[in-house]
């Protein structure tokens, strides 16, 4: 049965979660359906735009994304502290660039004087806006809301466009985020959409690297690599490690691409501990692996205890691919 969502996504465990929405009634996404002929590749950039749209309005960075023909990934980690620091106006402007809001938040963005007792009201939703802004299933809501209004008038439909619930899995360590990272941004590179990162169109991984080489400007949206800089909030890997690491698995998951596991791991893997055969399990076969929470061994355990869990799944992949 499935878990209540605030049962799922508990901040106080991590800010990093793994999100992925799949469609339904044979609906694509994007690229060729071979069963009515119809093309949905101009779609793809509809979602990537929306991811990136509504991430700036929300106090959510995206660590990495990949749009598929019948499902999108997206890692997301929640910013608390930026949403902190907004202003009461700061949470009414990104509000409004979602809804409308209401008059007394179009008055007060209008500098019309407003009196104690509405001043109180406002401020009250103010709140409820700065913790939305915050919310995972707000965010994943507005995106996919967006996506299946546009699909469904493009397809002169009504109905359901999404599955009902999107998956998600909670990122408890750094390694858990790192797999999870370079599973989801080498998705086209396993499905043989694409022959290398650098070419997988619509991932953040070639939004990196396009930065990185100055052939197009770093969005805001996109989480930065803070390394071990323990006085900034970020991934904590630098980014030429990360990239060096998914071009060396992008050549040992493609079965038609030249590479294969040997007894030289990158750097990276070696300190934090993986093995190459955990690592390719990984990034390749990570959704499989886990259900909600993923991480090594000892701490999701403790994450079940601490959420009172009856009955106790079985750890034994996470002991296998984490230790």
């Amino acid at each position: 049965m499935p878990r209540a969502r605030n049962t799922i996504i508990s901040l106080d465990d991590t800010p990093y979660y793994h999100c992925v929405a799949r469609t339904v009634r044979r609906a694509f996404l994007c690229g060729v359906d071979h069963y009515s002929g119809n093309d949905y590749e101009h779609r793809r950039q509809w979602l990537e735009d929306k991811l990136h749209s509504t991430a700036a309005a929300f106090a959510i960075k995206l660590c990495a994304y990949a749009v598929m023909s019948n499902h999108y990934h997206v890692v997301l980690h929640v910013r608390v502290d930026l949403a902190s620091e907004w202003s009461n106006r700061d949470v009414v402007t990104r509000w409004h660039s979602l809804f409308s809001g209401n008059l007394l938040s179009q008055r007060f963005l209008l500098g019309e004087p407003l009196s104690d007792i509405q001043t109180e009201l406002l401020h009250k939703d103010i709140e409820t806006w700065r913790a939305r802004l915050c919310d995972i299933s707000w965010y994943m809501r507005i995106v996919n809301e967006s996506i299946a209004r546009k699909a469904n008038a493009e397809d002169q439909c009504t109905g359901r466009f999404w599955e009902g619930r999107f998956k998600s899995q909670a990122l408890l360590d750094e390694r858990a985020l790192l797999a999870c990272m370079a599973y989801v941004d080498l998705n086209p590179v396993r499905a043989s959409m694409s022959d290398s990162p650098e070419t997988s169109d619509h991932t953040c991984v070639k939004q990196r690297i396009g930065a990185l080489e100055k052939s197009q400007p770093e969005k805001r949206t996109i989480e930065s690599f803070v390394g071990s800089k323990a006085d900034q909030v970020g991934i904590p890997f630098r980014l030429i490690e990360y990239l060096e690491l998914v071009d060396w698995t992008g050549r040992i998951t493609r079965d038609d691409k030249r590479g294969a596991l040997d007894d030289t791991l990158p750097p990276i893997l070696e300190r934090l501990a993986f093995t190459g055969e955990a690592w390719k399990v990984l990034t390749t076969a990570f959704e499989q692996q886990f259900n909600h929470w993923v991480g090594s061994e000892n701490i999701v355990k403790q994450t079940y205890s601490d959420k009172h869990y009856q009955r106790i799944p079985s750890t034994a992949n996470h002991k296998n691919l984490f230790g």
